[in-house]
């Protein structure tokens, strides 16, 4: 960060704001926000719409975009209307292909051939998992860490208990994340599978990606990625660093509405390799030849199981087109300010009352969002979003600040911060409510 771009450190009220101010005039992504639904870009509707003061959940839920009213209620009127069946053959049935490769290129640094979009991000994993496990016949251990997304868990659990295998749990710092030295004392020659979460979906880790896979691979072992907290908001190589497999969700940063399918990544020369167990017609050789047994596409088509959630599909292709214009290394930068300034308003602000942070301060560690501790963040949460400032919660006393680049404002950052600030010390003092005006 240049000085004009650096955090007031110890300004007062006036200072932080101004400074934000600069922000908003200077920054370059600035022009993105009004293209969402909700925010200050003069949407025009009829009757009441939501409008929160400040959104600090586009890590766990992305705002609509304008495009994607349009899109979907074009399609609703138009593609579905008109075209009705024929859609399939003229579009549909090819589309979770298309976005694989668009969102492969525009964000995840993946050749085209390697990604499709499709079922939920658990299915997804058990699809991946399964099949990595299934490659590596006689090796015996899963490696994976006790503070990954439960989903992450619970399903390397069951593939665990139907393969009679072992998982090998990493136990992380929970402010931090898995570290390169606890993955290489790990694995070894009975390591099948490696599965972790690219940014920790808790504390904002952002892992070692390449490293931690080199590791992997010199022990004859695959890595599975979760890029759900990545993808939008992080750069991702998965080619470069030659990751086996990947999966991530699509209504964070994508933008992708409740929902959303996901998307899987599955390595060129891996995928006629690999056995997936989820067999369905979506993924057979000809889909409508109907026949009497089970025969596997070529290439990531094989990966796909049951009939494309297209309506699910539509909104994500908005943000993927964003994305791609803007480009990956300005969204990580504008996310390294958004996170830098609202570090600076934590320390300032909230530290004096007891909050830590239980997030990276080096933002090369970290990823898009933000975690500061404080036994009264379950209420505090409730207490903001009564009052349309909207962060979210996460147990024991994490409260998480996300920011999305595309979307969010450095006002709006601070508007949110003051107003966690605000409801702590009412509640500190035994009141409750919003005590300023932000």
């Amino acid at each position: 960060m240049t000085p004009s771009t650096t955090p007031v450190v110890g300004g007062g009220l006036d200072a932080h704001i101004a400074f934000a101010r600069r922000m908003d005039r200077i920054d370059g992504l600035a022009h993105y926000r009004a293209r969402f639904v909700g925010t200050e870009s003069g949407y025009d509707p009829d009757g009441p719409q939501p409008n929160p003061v400040a959104y600090l959940d586009g890590n766990s839920l992305g705002r609509p975009t304008l495009a994607s009213v349009e899109r979907i209620t074009e399609f609703l009127t138009g593609a579905w209307a008109t075209r009705l069946i024929r859609g399939w053959d003229e579009e549909w049935m090819e589309l979770p292909l298309k976005i694989g490769d668009d969102l492969g290129h525009a964000a995840l640094g993946a050749a085209p051939g390697q990604v499709f979009v499709g079922d939920s991000t658990t299915v997804l994993l058990y699809k991946l998992a399964r099949a990595a496990v299934d490659s590596r016949p006689g090796r015996t251990e899963i490696v994976l860490d006790s503070d990954n997304f439960p989903t992450d868990r619970y399903v390397l659990e069951g593939i665990a208990a139907e393969r009679g295998l072992t998982l090998r749990w990493l136990r992380p710092d929970p402010s931090g994340g898995v570290t390169v030295e606890q993955v290489r004392r790990a694995v070894g020659p009975q390591t099948s599978l490696v599965l972790l979460s690219h940014v920790a979906y808790r504390s904002g880790f952002l892992a070692d990606m390449r490293t931690i896979t080199q590791i992997a691979h010199a022990e004859g072992a695959l890595v599975l990625w979760d890029l759900s907290h990545s993808v939008g908001s992080v750069p991702v190589e998965l080619d470069l660093c030659d990751v086996d497999l990947a999966v991530g969700c699509s209504y964070k940063y994508l933008n992708g509405g409740p929902g959303s399918p996901a998307f899987g990544y599955v390595r060129s020369d891996l995928q006629d390799v690999l056995t997936q167990p989820i067999q369905g017609w979506m993924g057979t050789k000809d889909v409508f030849t109907m026949g009497p047994g089970y025969v596997p596409a070529t290439g990531i088509r094989r990966f796909m199981s049951g009939t494309p959630a297209v309506v699910g599909m539509l909104a994500m292709q908005d943000t993927i087109a964003m994305i791609e214009e803007a480009g990956m290394e300005q969204l990580r930068a504008k996310s390294v300010a958004l996170t830098e300034f609202a570090l600076t308003l934590v320390d300032a602000w909230l530290a004096p009352m007891g909050v830590t942070v239980a997030s990276p301060r080096e933002h090369t560690h970290r990823g898009g969002h933000l975690t500061v501790n404080h036994p009264a963040m379950r209420q505090v949460t409730k207490t903001l979003w009564e009052h349309d400032v909207i962060p979210d919660f996460r147990a024991p006393d994490g409260l998480r600040i996300g920011l999305s680049p595309l979307s969010t404002s450095f006002v709006e950052t601070y508007e949110g911060v003051a107003a966690i600030r605000d409801v702590l010390r009412g509640i500190l003092l035994g009141q409750s409510g919003l005590t300023a005006e932000v």
